[in-house]
């Protein structure tokens, strides 16, 4: 089993923000599981579905951005998740636009979201899928940019980032080696 969590806001007004790429991802990773978030549970809307025979949970917290962890804390103990089974997918500042990075655990750098699901579940040992949101050209203060929306000629890059960003959490919880999976899709 396994536990794909995109990080975001839930509000619409939030929808085509930065800091939403992370469930821009987990939208992507349901589609691609032919799955719809149906259910409410755990402060998340959440989505199920199967993967070779392996059931996925993948959820959104509702929690706004910077509570995330109490959501995932809750979901993990739900459904049993041990570290080795959860991916957290979010946008990522320190990484240029459009990037996507996987890494098997870290630190949360300078993400809110990833401080609390760090600090709630106690651990930083689990995947994380992170796509980059920074552009050089853009000089506002950090909180208002990662609430701003993402400009429509960044549309595709950021669509495409996205695909790239479920494509690999699908590769992960289908059982494909880490470092194969940071080879093909990081970058």
């Amino acid at each position: 089993m396994y536990l794909i969590v995109g990080l975001g806001n839930p509000e619409e007004k939030y929808a085509k923000t930065f800091h939403n790429m992370g469930f821009l991802a987990a939208g992507d990773v349901a589609e691609a599981l032919h799955v719809k978030f149906k259910k409410r549970e755990c402060e998340a809307s959440v989505a199920e579905g199967y993967l070779g025979g392996e059931k996925i949970v993948i959820a959104r917290p509702l929690t706004y951005m910077n509570a995330s962890g109490r959501s995932v804390k809750q979901l993990a103990a739900k459904y049993k998740i041990s570290p080795k089974e959860l991916i957290v997918i979010y946008d990522d500042y320190d990484l240029p636009k459009g990037h996507v990075r996987i890494r098997p655990s870290g630190s949360a750098g300078t993400h809110n979201g990833m401080r609390s699901v760090i600090a709630e579940l106690g651990y930083s040992e689990f995947a994380r899928i992170r796509i980059g949101i920074r552009d050089e050209a853009v000089d506002i203060p950090l909180i208002n940019y990662v609430l701003s929306e993402v400009r429509r000629e960044d549309y595709d890059l950021f669509t495409a980032a996205s695909k790239r960003a479920a494509e690999a959490a699908i590769a992960l919880a289908s059982g494909e080696d880490f470092e194969r999976v940071m080879t093909k899709y990081n970058g």
